[in-house]
């Protein structure tokens, strides 16, 4: 049996990168997974894959910005699968410049995507989450225990040159994480996040001379790393390189199982050691 056998898990970002890396693991060991991604063909295409495995998934693409996003995600978890054990928030992207070039659109869209996204979708989880909790309380004199885990960055605990926007919306999830550990813990709820540091994703890709783009609704965002600065991230690295997506995916479930269950209000850095 599974470490999360019978638990229901909400990944959001799930289509790429870490978010897929962990619907897989989480699903892998019995979860049955719920997962969100902008682009609905990349989140059908994961959520088929992963169900191919023998897991139980469902597909709910959608702008986790769009403020009608979170309760539609938390009911229709729900109404498939009965409740809900594991919320990851993971979704994200990275818009980089120096302070003095960033506009007032990057900023703005950085809090937009990494704190008050997140955010909704934990006021929808609470919504939820606090009459049921209360409802086991009453029934049994405990709550099932539930996990959040938030996504946050070494940019958001130490800063980065040229992340001025994401390495403030990254500090506010920290901020938030500690927050909510103290309002749900009577709820039996841990909230935890993870600080990533470069992990290789399509977002901190390599390149030479010139950098790669993402889509981001219809916009052109630069990404990457250029392969100079990647070399001098890994010497700076004890673990002498850059980890994956599945090391990243390893950093949440740590945070999901039941193993960690008295653990709540923390942050673990997931870096290599950088």
């Amino acid at each position: 049996m599974g470490l999360l056998e019978g638990r229901i898990a909400i990944v959001t970002g799930a289509g790429r990168g870490v978010g897929r890396a962990t619907a897989a693991l989480l699903a892998k060991h019995g979860a049955r997974v719920v997962l969100n991604d902008l682009d609905a063909d990349v989140c059908d295409a994961a959520a088929a894959e992963i169900a191919a495995m023998g897991a139980q998934t469902l597909s709910v693409p959608g702008s986790v910005t769009d403020p009608d996003l979170p309760e539609r995600l938390i009911a229709d978890a729900v109404d498939a699968f009965g409740g809900i054990d594991i919320l990851v928030n993971n979704a994200g992207f990275i818009w980089n410049s120096a302070a003095h070039n960033h506009t007032d659109e990057q900023f703005q869209a950085m809090l937009d995507v990494h704190v008050a996204a997140p955010f909704r979708v934990l006021r929808a989880f609470a919504a939820w989450m606090r009459p049921q909790a209360k409802r086991e309380i009453e029934a049994s004199g405990h709550a099932r225990c539930r996990k959040v885990v938030n996504v946050s960055s070494v940019s958001g605990t130490q800063g980065a040159a040229t992340q001025v926007g994401y390495s403030s919306a990254k500090a506010a999830v920290v901020g938030m994480t500690k927050t909510l550990a103290k309002e749900w813990g009577r709820y039996n709820v841990t909230v935890n996040a993870v600080a990533f540091g470069y992990l290789a994703t399509r977002l901190t890709q390599g390149f030479g001379e010139t950098p790669p783009t993402i889509d981001v609704a219809g916009k052109a965002l630069r990404v990457g790393i250029s392969n100079e600065a990647t070399e001098a991230l890994v010497a700076q690295t004890p673990l002498q390189r850059l980890g994956t997506a599945e090391d990243g995916a390893g950093g949440i479930f740590m945070l999901c199982i039941p193993q960690s269950d008295y653990v709540t209000g923390e942050v673990l850095t997931c870096s290599g050691g950088a």
